[in-house]
């Protein structure tokens, strides 16, 4: 360690460029594993705050909800307990005067059901008829306030916000939550339709009609359209430039190993045990890696302060952290090519040369 940080002092340009290019590749890793969790969770969060186990939907639904509609008499031989909970969806666009127009997710719910129950609100009150609706906070930062009013579709009853609940997004579009009569009228269905899907937080919860199928919510979530084609893409992505910066660091230190090979002949010829040598030229690694990750971790933390709410970014710990060491380890792998070099390092025929 004594080397390597002796080495690094003198030779301050050089290496602060290497910190430099680690910093800048760390910075990126980081932003784009951010992004792909904003995204992710901006498919899910509604789905993640129902605290669900299955999902019951059309069997000819092909696992979407949008195509899924159960009948009242499936419903009612569905047996439902406290546990389980019938949701109408319907795809709308939301307007108002003086505002654009926001593409959102209208789930109508039933009160006494443990989703309308369990809804976490951050401002007002749940909707007591069919008119009132809880609209996830992205309608705030449009400039909607509580008590303004808003059209959902053509539909030409207008809707009054009564509440605002966080982190309700899904397939990226804010949800309104409102009563399941008002997704009836948003749909325009007959009487003998009763709900989109029938949500469970039971894994043993069983409907036995052929007309309906249950999914686990995991398998549901990875058939949202685009889910996994998106996760698929930013996991490629991390992957490529955590190789990317592996063979950079590998590049960079073999050159400078190269560089000071007539240092290491001396070195050597002094009697320096190779493995020295090798210890420096990883700590020296560790060193520049590490410099590098504190440095983008901070750039990272000044993103998440500076980042408007509109960007859907997810600043996950555990995850960054895991990404941080997988640099980590990645550095130390690329100092190990240059090992060899130096094992093999002659004295006689550097110097004598």
């Amino acid at each position: 360690m004594f080397l390597a940080l002796k080495e690094i002092k003198h030779e301050k340009l050089r290496y602060s460029l290497i910190i430099a290019m680690i910093v800048l590749i760390s910075y990126l890793i980081f932003v784009l594993t951010s992004l792909a969790l904003g995204l992710a969770r901006q498919n899910t969060d509604a789905i993640d705050s129902w605290s669900s186990q299955r999902i019951t939907l059309n069997q000819d639904a092909n696992i979407n909800l949008s195509q899924s509609l159960i009948t009242k008499a499936q419903l009612a031989k569905a047996k439902l307990s406290h546990q389980e909970a019938a949701l109408g969806q319907a795809a709308v666009v939301a307007t108002a005067k003086g505002r654009e127009k926001d593409s959102a997710q209208f789930i109508g719910l039933n009160a006494d059901q443990f989703i309308a129950q369990n809804l976490k609100l951050s401002a007002g009150h749940k909707p007591t008829t069919d008119q009132e609706i809880v609209v996830d906070t992205a309608f705030k930062e449009d400039g909607y306030k509580l008590g303004d009013y808003l059209q959902l579709n053509s539909f030409a009853k207008k809707f009054r916000i009564v509440g605002f609940t966080e982190n309700a997004k899904l397939n990226v579009a804010p949800v309104v939550y409102g009563t399941m009569t008002a997704w009836h009228q948003l749909k325009n269905l007959g009487p003998e339709f009763a709900a989109s899907a029938i949500v469970s937080q039971r894994n043993t919860f069983k409907v036995n009609n052929p007309q309906l199928k249950q999914y686990t919510t995991q398998t549901f979530i990875d058939k949202l359209p685009g889910y996994s084609a998106q996760n698929s893409t930013f996991t490629f992505m991390i992957a490529f430039l955590m190789i990317i910066s592996l063979i950079v660091i590998a590049v960079f230190l073999y050159i400078l190993t190269v560089q000071k090979l007539q240092n290491y002949a001396v070195l050597r010829a002094q009697g320096i045990p190779a493995k020295t040598l090798v210890n420096a030229t990883i700590s020296q690694a560790l060193v520049l890696v590490i410099s590098g990750l504190i440095i983008g971790i901070l750039l990272t933390a000044i993103t998440a302060v500076a980042i408007p709410a509109s960007v859907p970014m997810a600043f996950d710990i555990p995850i960054l952290a895991a990404v941080a060491l997988g640099l980590v380890f990645t550095g130390i792998i690329g100092a190990l090519v240059p090992v060899r070099t130096i094992l093999h390092v002659d004295p006689v025929s550097v110097i004598g040369g």
